[in-house]
């Protein structure tokens, strides 16, 4: 089940948000982001919005969505998601991006971009290529992963219109 994200969910969600950047394997987030830290960046207030994926009354996953840019960017959705670990291949990543998906058009939101999937994400692109995302193009060499080196990050595109 997704669902609006609350205050006291965020006990469960920084545990998900500390493995998945200390991991440095899918997101470009400095591994020593205190828990402060990660707070601020994560819990966008309105219009953004933030929720979690959720099993009972265990956080499977997290995502928040807001406009891509301020101003004359702001007609185009964007979003970042996280899944447990002991979640992932679940169907939490559809889930959280199918509700991404149906936030940005019910908000009026001409596309969705992803500014930076990393390549060898392969869960994570096949996911978004099965719901329609392209992708626009790859920046070669800038994400430092641990175990493939320098991998290129993907901006993915969703049009809505």
């Amino acid at each position: 089940m997704i669902r609006e994200a609350r205050d006291d969910d965020w006990p469960g969600i920084w545990p998900i948000i500390h493995d998945v950047v200390t991991e440095q394997r899918t997101f470009p987030y400095d591994p020593e982001m205190t828990e402060p830290a990660a707070r601020r960046m994560w819990l966008l207030p309105p219009p953004a919005r933030v929720v979690v994926a959720v099993d009972g009354e265990r956080v499977t996953g997290t995502a928040n969505m807001y406009a891509n840019r301020p101003g004359p960017g702001s007609h185009i959705a964007s979003g970042s998601l996280m899944v447990a670990k002991e979640a992932r291949g679940t169907g939490v990543g559809r889930a959280l991006t199918t509700d991404l998906i149906g936030w940005a058009r019910r908000s009026g939101f001409a596309a969705i971009q992803f500014n930076a999937v990393v390549e060898v994400n392969v869960a994570a692109v096949r996911l978004y290529e099965s719901l329609g995302f392209v992708t626009l193009g790859t920046a070669p060499g800038a994400f430092r992963h641990p175990d493939e080196g320098d991998v290129g990050l993907r901006i993915m595109w969703l049009d809505l219109r």
